[in-house]
């Protein structure tokens, strides 16, 4: 089978009133293809192919809604982490995605795993992750998480708050055990992204305040207790983050922290986590950066700044997780009804409803987060006309798509595939409207494999034990 690449030019026409961003595409049938899994096309049938299988083929066997995920692009992604930041820890964030199956991937890619719940270090645990590189992070974990991980031998947990340190001190002084801990700071850095994901700035829920003296007090605490084996200092900034700048100021500030803390104690840290919430195209207008990129601008930030501290360079440790996931999945929704909606000016709008919608991708809602997507099953010479993909829920904001334009001939069982899916889409997916959750599908060389089954109404119902 002979295909054709997906790619494609654009003009900034937004004559129909969308967005000043949003451009409309000269050929409707081409797209971005750094908003797909690496490799997808369109075979000669016109039909997007993702992982060597057509889209339609997936929507036959499986349904919709449905989660599709590259295992190759995202075993690719994982091993550019690994490769790119060589001689670092590199810990792919679970809350982004997690199953057995996904373990099993990082695992076999040389990554550590971040785990923030009793459920996700389960997975990662069943999956085939050593425990001793799963990273334990969470503000409030609970005596019964903390025992858990200690006793599976958790390679590191993150302290969060002095509350925490006083749970693990009581616990490891029952098992006989010392815990490897970070403390996780808050370095006061307004990361540019939505005030929902940034979490460095100081009026948040996570970590010990820098700026308040918090942090160095709860360093200095774990370096003093017998339970303990204190690693170094743990900082997250944010999430969807395409500059570094935020986070040299976080070096800086983590760094100089760690010498007030090498000043008091006369230990120098061994390790700064500078976390994750790298960036991802979702549209056209997002440019992330590459791993090596990323790589050689943290080498550069860390080696500049530790020379101005005169200190040594601290083992580095990062946690992507939308970053290796995130471009490797895609959704894929059945078109259910069209309207036009008439605006002002003479100016419409075409509302499209999918079989999906706010249950099964709630970060438009929450955070107004911006899709792009393509029609899957077909190739078209319609004009392409201004449109909001809307799903099938009983609020107004149940909106996946604001602004993008789609050929004016969609119609009912049409299939839209939505790029970018493969980060917090199924982990954050709910029963919302009593709506069963999709399955979640990996795709390699033509093969499709079931990672989770659709969730089905008698599986909800199991739950229900009302009379």
């Amino acid at each position: 089978m002979t295909h054709t690449h997906i790619a494609g030019s654009i003009h900034a026409d937004v004559a129909q009133g969308g967005p000043q961003w949003l451009t409309v595409p000269t050929d409707l049938n081409a797209l971005q293809t750094a908003l797909w899994p690496r490799g997808t096309e369109r075979d000669p049938e016109g039909r997007i192919v993702v992982g060597g299988i057509p889209l339609t083929e997936i929507a036959r066997q499986q349904g919709t809604p449905v989660y599709v995920l590259d295992e190759q692009d995202f075993r690719a992604r994982a091993r550019a982490f690994r490769d790119s930041f060589a001689g670092w820890n590199v810990y792919y964030a679970g809350k982004a995605l997690l199953t057995r199956t996904v373990a099993r991937w990082v695992a076999e890619e040389g990554l550590g795993l971040d785990v923030t719940t009793m459920g996700e270090m389960r997975i990662a645990l069943e999956g085939g992750m050593p425990a001793e590189r799963l990273g334990f992070h969470g503000n409030n974990k609970s005596l019964d998480e903390l025992r858990h991980a200690l006793e599976q031998g958790v390679g590191r947990i993150i302290v969060d708050s002095f509350n925490e340190i006083d749970r693990i001190e009581t616990i490891c002084a029952e098992l006989g055990t010392v815990a490897k801990v970070l403390v996780r700071v808050t370095t006061g850095v307004e990361a540019h992204t939505h005030e929902y994901i940034a979490t460095a700035h100081e009026d948040q829920k996570f970590g010990l305040s820098i700026l308040g003296g918090h942090a160095l007090a709860g360093l200095v605490r774990c370096q003093s207790s017998p339970h303990m084996d204190l690693r170094g200092i743990h900082s997250h900034i944010g999430s969807q983050i395409f500059e570094t700048h935020g986070f040299e100021v976080a070096i800086r500030r983590t760094l100089r922290l760690a010498e007030q803390f090498r000043t008091a104690t006369g230990v120098q840290l061994a390790e700064l986590d500078l976390g994750g919430g790298f960036g991802i195209a979702y549209t056209e207008a997002d440019s992330p950066k590459t791993t090596g990129e990323l790589a050689d601008a943290f080498r550069e930030i860390l080696d500049h700044e530790c020379r101005a501290f005169q200190i040594p360079c601290p083992q580095l440790s990062i946690e992507p997780g939308r970053a290796i996931c995130g471009p490797a999945g895609i959704a894929l929704y059945e078109v259910g009804t069209v309207k036009v909606v008439e605006l002002d000016n003479g100016r419409s709008r075409t509302y499209v409803s999918v079989d999906g919608g706010m249950s099964d991708n709630i970060r438009p809602a929450l955070y107004a987060a911006e899709y792009s997507c393509a029609l899957a099953n077909r190739t078209t010479d319609a004009e392409p006309v201004l449109t909001r993909v809307v799903g099938k829920h009983c609020e107004g904001g149940d909106i996946l798509i604001r602004d993008v334009f789609l050929p004016r001939d969609l119609a009912p069982g049409d299939l839209i595939a939505v790029p970018g899916a493969g980060a917090y889409c199924r982990s954050m997916a709910s029963n919302y409207n009593q709506l069963p959750k999709p399955p979640l599908v990996a795709v390699n060389e033509g093969r499709v494999s079931t990672l989770l089954r659709r969730e089905t109404l008698d599986d909800m119902m199991r739950l229900d034990v009302g009379e």
